[in-house]
């Protein structure tokens, strides 16, 4: 079995913040380097030995829990569960040594708890470290001199509050982002296989009608009639395969002639004006599309005895002699071409044709 590598086919995987951001996160440890100092200048060997153990140790347990919050690699409240209590451990262990200086550590839990955990938890790891920071010098009596670790802290906090808060948002915004790209491709898959079916199925029931009343009279004709309505369903089931993955594309020669078939299987006589070398390569492919639909409508609902279709090299106009639209709403299919091509960048109406009679369909680009 081929094994796929997962950075290929995860976007995510490319995002250097999500690959790196783990690095950025803990680069700030580079502040340990002052208790480290004051390890190093107090006490005994041992001390020394066991104070920068416990620092390294801090190091390490910070660095792989933001790797394995920014890898996504467990829960944030389960990382939050395990290393903060860890941190605060080794904290209280280097304090052990030297004292009210180890809290210069806490701005680092203060940092790791609010990347991990929800408003209200975080909040309060931020009023117990800060407590800490004013109680522990105030007890040893050094509140003056050590005051600053408490600034340290708050800043801190406010700053990765600030962080996180504009990170949620963006997480909010992708999310919604990648709604509406949802959204927009449902209403594609709906709009394409409407103008599928709706052709498709129009081109079957005006061909199982001329079969009804062929089969009598010319049974040959009506069996010919029959192999192109199973011929039509089985390319419809294909259409419709390929839309939904996507593939589904409207090629305007092809669309002119199933449009002439259509239409003069209705018993409408079409009047070609132009062919499909001579409109602009851009817009083949939306006009094939509106080709189809307009056809499709002046089949079904048009009663119509002529149709002339009149292309140019940025235009398409669809123009028949039947009832007219009559000032009726837009059904689903003139509302997902108009959609086609407004975003396409042109214009699309519908109105009685040149005489008041009939409708005329127009689209134009540039």
């Amino acid at each position: 079995m081929a094994v796929t590598d997962k950075r290929s086919t995860d976007p995510r995987a490319e995002d250097p913040w999500i690959r790196f951001g783990w690095f950025m996160a803990t680069v700030w440890l580079l502040f340990l380097i002052y208790p480290l100092a004051e390890v190093l200048t107090t006490g005994s060997a041992l001390g020394k030995t066991l104070g920068t153990v416990g620092i390294a140790a801090f190091a390490l347990v910070y660095i792989h829990g933001f790797r394995t919050l920014y890898k996504e690699l467990a829960p944030p409240s389960r990382i939050a569960a395990i290393h903060l209590p860890l941190l605060v451990l080794l904290i209280c262990a280097v304090g052990l040594h030297i004292g009210p200086a180890a809290l210069g550590m806490g701005a680092f839990v203060v940092s790791f708890a609010m990347f991990t955990l929800t408003f209200v938890p975080r909040m309060i790891v931020l009023a117990v470290v800060t407590t800490a920071c004013l109680l522990v010098p105030w007890l040893n009596g050094t509140l003056r001199d050590d005051f600053f670790y408490t600034l340290i802290v708050v800043l801190v906090g406010a700053i990765t509050a600030v962080i996180r808060a504009v990170g949620d948002r963006d997480d909010e915004y992708n999310a919604l982002r990648n709604e509406l790209v949802i959204a927009d491709e449902r209403d594609r898959v709906a709009r394409d296989v409407h103008d599928v079916l709706g052709h498709s199925l129009t081109a079957v029931t005006v061909k199982a009608e001329l079969a009804e009343r062929l089969i009598d009279i010319d049974p040959e004709r009506a069996k010919a009639e029959l192999a192109a309505i199973r011929a039509l369903t089985r390319e419809a089931l294909g259409e419709v395969r390929a839309t939904v993955t996507g593939l589904r594309v409207a090629r305007l020669a092809d669309e002119l002639d199933r449009s002439r078939t259509a239409l003069d299987d209705a018993g409408i006589r079409v009047e070609l004006r132009g062919d499909a070398s001579v409109v602009d390569p851009r817009y083949r492919l939306v006009l094939g599309w509106v080709l189809r639909e307009a056809v499709t409508n002046v089949v079904r609902h048009s009663n119509a005895r002529t149709c002339v279709i009149d292309l140019g090299g940025e235009s398409l106009s669809v123009v028949d002699d039947g009832v007219g639209i009559d000032g009726s709403r837009d059904g689903n299919g003139l509302r997902g071409l108009r959609d086609r091509v407004r975003s396409a960048g042109g214009r699309f109406a519908v109105g009685a044709g040149p005489d008041g009679a009939g409708t005329d369909l127009k689209v134009v680009f540039g």
